[in-house]
């Protein structure tokens, strides 16, 4: 569910998002995620390696580890869209975009979704549990 991912990565401030460059994986943390239409959304800058990375290939995943011991595993493709009401709602949710990026129509802000999510919780005490989109 939606709202499990979220309530995951909300209380793991940090988590790390995999992409590939060439046969390298690279692997860089991330700490925003928000749900608008119904989709998962993450941000960043078009001047990034990662936005270029993604570019290319979008498939991703993610990791988050909370102190209890378990993770998330979650995976999907990227899609990069232009919608300002999006843009806005990252800058209303994460107030410091402003400092980064200037404003939610700057010219090096991105945002992009998930499709084809798979996302798991791991322990190493439970078995794993699936959450559905």
């Amino acid at each position: 569910m939606m709202e499990e991912i979220l309530k995951f990565l909300g209380n793991n401030a940090t988590f790390f998002l995999a992409t590939e460059e060439g046969d390298q994986p690279r692997v860089r943390p991330f700490g925003f995620a928000m749900e608008f239409e119904g989709k998962l959304y993450l941000c960043t800058g078009n001047q990034k390696l990662v936005y270029a990375q993604l570019q290319r290939n979008p498939k991703v995943e993610a990791c988050a580890m909370a102190a209890s011991g378990e993770w998330l595993r979650l995976s999907g493709r990227a899609v990069f869209d232009d919608n300002s009401e999006a843009k806005r709602k990252a800058f209303e949710l994460l107030p410091s975009l402003k400092d980064i990026y200037g404003s939610p129509d700057g010219p090096t802000f991105e945002v992009f979704y998930l499709t084809d999510v798979a996302a798991t919780v791991y322990s190493f005490t439970a078995p794993p549990k699936e959450l559905l989109l």
